[in-house]
């Protein structure tokens, strides 16, 4: 028999309206419950997110100073080692700020990819005990990427200020700069939410990740000059093909705004950029945002077994 403070407690809880948990089906009305339930667990994604940047460097004395050390020595080993020494600053001007442009960018991709992607496995502990919109845990991990890129765009920006030999060129397109962010983060954060979900099933796609993220960035214009591509293969489809990557349009964006000793240049160092490069990085980003709307559908289809596959 249940004593009567039991039976009162029984009591009260059926009084409670119930509440709906988990997702919704629908792709438009299952979209909004999602964003609303993260919305929700905002304060608890700012947590995830600072766990995340203080776990970088736990135990260590300078801290996040840490992040500030590794983009000076690339900046300095391209701008003294490479360009200077090995001579690749003869043939592209300021190699060391393009090349550090199309590093940072770089590294926002592929950070926010591998992160996402192993995002659900490391927190397989909270995803099998409680019920949370497991999307926060790969938008934690963009969090911390976004936070390393910031650091390096610090680096960045006083590169350009006192090592390149032409300065911000405001009349080059410097708005071509937050576009190239905000669409390289809306393609990552898509592609990284939907591996997210299908690293929970098939381990070795964070494998395959690696692999693929290789052969990317030679299919980038980060070490080499978009102008080569173009002198090579003269406006063919292979080069349409080239410029369909969405990572090489927001590299080239972000170059186009802030390289300006590259938009400058005449004579043998001259640059090519691709016709209506703005637009281009619309329609990338257009594509981006239905690309990020499939992913979280996808996410929210298979994030129902997460818990029993973990």
């Amino acid at each position: 028999m249940s004593s009567p403070e039991a039976r009162s407690r029984a009591a009260l809880i059926s009084t409670e309206p119930l509440v709906a948990v988990g997702t919704t089906s629908g792709l438009f009305r299952g979209t909004a419950r999602s964003v609303a339930d993260i919305w929700a667990h905002r304060d608890l994604l700012g947590l995830l997110v600072r766990r995340e940047i203080k776990s970088r460097y736990k135990d260590s004395s300078l801290g996040v100073l840490w992040s500030l050390f590794r983009p000076i020595a690339q900046l300095l080993i391209y701008y003294l080692a490479i360009g200077q020494v090995l001579g690749a600053a003869r043939a592209t001007p300021d190699f060391a700020i393009f090349v550090f442009i199309g590093l940072t960018m770089w590294g926002l991709f592929s950070e926010i990819v591998q992160s996402s992607t192993t995002s659900i496995l490391a927190n397989s502990g909270l995803v099998k005990k409680v019920y949370l919109p497991r999307e926060i845990f790969p938008l934690s991990s963009i969090g911390g990427a976004l936070f390393n890129f910031l650091v390096q765009l610090i680096v960045l920006v006083l590169a350009i200020i006192f090592l390149a030999s032409v300065p911000f060129d405001w009349s080059a397109g410097i708005l071509l700069a937050p576009a190239s962010v905000i669409t390289l983060v809306v393609f990552s954060t898509a592609i990284g939410l939907f591996l997210s979900a299908v690293n929970v099933y098939l381990r070795d796609a964070q494998h395959l990740v690696e692999i693929a993220l290789i052969i990317l960035f030679w299919a980038s214009p980060i070490v080499y000059s978009y102008t080569y591509v173009h002198k090579l293969l003269q406006g063919n489809w292979l080069e349409q093909l080239y410029l369909a990557n969405p990572v090489t349009i927001a590299i080239l964006g972000m170059q186009r705004a802030l390289w300006s000793a590259g938009d400058t240049a005449t004579g043998p160092m001259a640059q090519v950029w691709p016709p209506g490069l703005g637009i281009r990085l619309l329609v990338v980003f257009v594509i981006s945002i239905v690309l990020l709307w499939l992913a979280q559908r996808v996410f929210a289809r298979l994030q129902g077994n997460f818990a029993q596959e973990l």
